[in-house]
């Protein structure tokens, strides 16, 4: 049997996916799209999970789509469907983890190129060594930002900084992408996986329904008026507090306790 393109480990509540396709960066095919997936899916399905930790095997994050892949070899015109290619894999992968019902944290190792760069930018905070970087390489091939980028970059960087990094395609080191807001922390190489680890346990005890709801809230108010936002707010603030998770929250502070947060 071949080896899995993705390895599965466990740490408590935390759940590690590393994609594992080292020898070509990670760089992601059909079959490593239906594997990742799928981890996800058993991780959101499975009420153990309550933080999932996004990472690469070897000596980078994610290079981005494999040219070689099958499904990026041209047809008998010479034509390559890329549109076909995001969306059977991208399209669904970056609305999974926008879904998933615990915080997802990626933990850049190394390069995150193309797509890899746009897919940490997916999850919920990006934690990078000191020695990685990010590109946004679609111009140097003659394509935009996928997996995400055009909806992300501006987001989260501001129009003018994603124009730049998306026209000239340069790498942009960890301590710069932290700097203008891009990822949540970057730290040295020797200190990553203890630091992630330390962040997934944490956000593993809190309460994962209110995290996953400030997720869709933040994303969706972005694009609303302020009264928009206000009554989303108000949904939101009634379903959570009809929930376990605000009157055990309640209850520890009054009690002095630590909290033991169910809800998912």
């Amino acid at each position: 049997m071949s080896e899995a393109l993705v390895l599965v480990s466990h740490s408590g509540a935390v759940r590690t996916l590393t994609l594992n396709r080292p020898q070509a960066l990670n760089s992601l095919t059909a079959a490593l799209h239906a594997e990742l997936r799928q981890a996800l899916d058993d991780a959101a399905a499975n009420p153990e999970v309550r933080a999932v930790v996004l990472t690469g095997a070897g000596r980078g994050f994610c290079a981005g789509q494999d040219l070689n892949d099958p499904a990026m070899l041209p047809d008998a015109q010479g034509k390559v469907d890329v549109g076909a290619v995001i969306e059977a894999h991208y399209r669904p992968l970056v609305l999974r983890i926008q879904a998933m019902p615990v915080p997802v944290i990626a933990m850049v190792n190394g390069v995150a190129a193309g797509a890899g760069a746009n897919l940490a930018l997916c999850c919920d905070m990006a934690i990078a060594a000191r020695s990685a970087n990010f590109i946004q390489a679609f111009s140097k091939i003659g394509l935009i930002p996928d997996c995400g980028g055009t909806w992300l970059l501006p987001r989260v960087v501001g129009r003018a900084r994603a124009l730049g990094l998306a026209m000239t395609g340069d790498k942009l080191s960890a301590e710069a992408a932290e700097r203008m807001g891009m990822i949540w922390q970057c730290v040295d190489d020797d200190q990553l996986a203890a630091t992630v680890q330390a962040l997934a346990s944490r956000l593993a005890a809190m309460p994962s329904k209110a995290l996953a709801a400030t997720r869709r809230t933040l994303d969706e108010a972005a694009q609303m008026t302020l009264e928009q936002a206000l009554s989303l707010e108000d949904h939101w603030q009634r379903e959570l507090g009809h929930a376990h998770d605000f009157r055990e929250g309640v209850a520890a502070f009054q009690q002095k306790r630590a909290p033991q947060f169910k809800d998912r």
